[in-house]
């Protein structure tokens, strides 16, 4: 098999600026910009261009501000590319990654994950969690050192590429495995700066409510596999995509067997759609074989298509 895989990026790839240049060089994506701002009724465009950066980065709002800026990439290579052999996003990437495959609509999936940002920070404020990068462990020594620890829950939450993992939980639990991570021999644990333990049993919270949106939205069967971030399985109908979409909220991100996944589907490109170039970083990490295209402003795009 060959063809195209997509790639698409998780939050804390916004900036501000980002999706501007884009919507000044090509009218339609200015178009894009204007339907979102009316499909939430607030100024997201204003926002995503302007900040500020503070704002930009809530929970809330990152997550449909990133998906905008990808999903109005893929409007523009659309046509080149054709139906993708396989996409997959990383946590709200996986929705871009669903819009994209026509699971659900624009409108549908810019009010599916405003609301999932509210769901996420909201949880934070009932159960206190955070996060932190654990640098030079491997997967099964981080998920051991996190159930050794009794001061709450901690679990590894983004297992993003050898050496490269996410563990998440309560407070008082994440501080107690860094420091058992440190002692393992960690090169680095960085404690991040999130609103919540993301990926994690303490966004049950979120579930219910998450759950509602979704019902309340119409879903399709995708018109290509995505690969769930739960389950590292490709996703073909519209039953499966709610259900992991709902068990990724409390599941781990399990991308490196995802990508591995996608490498058996046998593309002969990859392309990472939307701002930053971290899914590309990851990518070669998991596999120093394989190489993937950022394409998220008008010099990647015209460069891109104009090999096609």
């Amino acid at each position: 098999m060959s063809g195209v895989a997509l790639l698409l990026p998780g939050q804390g790839s916004q900036f501000v600026g980002m999706g501007r240049p884009l919507a000044e060089a090509f009218p339609s994506v200015g178009e894009l910009y204007e339907r979102a701002d009316e499909a939430l009724g607030v100024h997201l465009s204003r926002l995503c261009w302007n900040g500020p950066a503070e704002d930009l980065t809530a929970t809330q709002n990152a997550q449909p501000a990133i998906l905008l800026h990808s999903y109005a990439v893929w409007t523009l290579v659309e046509e080149a590319l054709g139906e993708p052999v396989v996409a997959a996003g990383h946590s709200l990437g996986e929705f871009s990654a669903h819009l994209i495959a026509g699971t659900f609509g624009f409108e549908d999936a810019l009010r599916i994950v405003r609301r999932r940002g509210e769901l996420m920070a909201a949880s934070g404020s009932e159960r206190p969690g955070t996060m932190a990068a654990v640098i030079g462990l491997e997967p099964d020594v981080v998920a051991a050192l996190c159930a050794g620890v009794d001061d709450g829950i901690v679990v590894a939450a983004n297992l993003n590429a050898p050496g490269q993992i996410v563990i998440s939980g309560d407070v008082r639990a994440v501080e107690s495995a860094s420091r058992t991570a440190s002692e393992a021999g960690a090169r680095r644990v960085v404690p991040l700066n999130v609103s919540g333990a993301f990926h994690s049993p303490l966004m049950e919270v979120a579930v219910d409510g998450l759950a509602e949106v979704l019902d309340g939205a119409s879903l399709s069967d995708p018109a290509c596999p995505v690969v769930a971030n739960a389950t590292a399985d490709p996703v073909r109908d519209a039953v499966s995509a709610r259900e992991t979409l709902l068990a990724q909220l409390t599941s781990p991100v399990r991308w490196i067997e995802g990508v591995e996944r996608m490498r058996d589907m046998g593309p002969d490109m990859w392309l990472e759609l939307g701002p930053g170039e971290v899914l590309s970083g990851l990518l070669r990490r998991i596999d120093r074989g394989l190489r993937a295209r950022a394409v998220g402003d008008p010099e990647s795009v015209d460069a891109f298509m104009s090999v096609q």
